[in-house]
């Protein structure tokens, strides 16, 4: 494969979360690099955060692993009972199967990009969503009751 054009990777915007829990992952995109070079067993994105918006819901997944590098800006890495500041040059993992939910805040007053890592798990993996009633599994977004949404 020959070198990527990042600007042409395809974008993914905004949130797929269900009303109300996208508003706060909705001023943000994702540049799907491992999509653009045609990889199929790693998730590999370049996440644009604008000040305010968050990465995603507070999460934690029964088999993907996540990894995540700050590029530029500065992030507030949200865990259970802890905050903590990332910036260029930092970096965080996640071990599938952790029941420690995760995610990342620009509360800065500038854009905050990153580089998002994963396993690219066809099937199998849950999202589980500790602040919210919001459960992903491969049949689609479920109330923690198992209803869908």
């Amino acid at each position: 494969m020959a070198k990527l054009d990042v600007d042409a990777a395809p974008i993914l915007t905004g949130s797929r979360y269900p009303a109300p829990f996208d508003v706060p992952c909705m001023n943000m995109f994702r540049r799907r690099l491992a999509k653009a070079g045609g990889l199929t067993q790693l998730g590999i994105n370049l996440l644009e955060l604008q000040p305010g918006a968050w990465s995603s819901q507070r999460h934690w997944h029964t088999e993907v692993e996540e990894f995540v590098y700050v590029v530029d800006g500065e992030v507030v890495l949200v865990t259970d009972g802890r905050e903590e500041t990332l910036r260029r040059g930092d970096c965080a993992a996640f071990l599938p199967g952790v029941a420690n939910g995760h995610h990342l805040q620009n509360r800065s007053d500038r854009p905050a990009r990153v580089l998002e890592i994963g396993s690219a798990i066809d099937g199998g993996d849950e999202c589980h969503y500790p602040d919210i009633d919001l459960h992903d599994t491969a049949a689609g977004y479920r109330h923690k009751d198992g209803t869908p949404y």
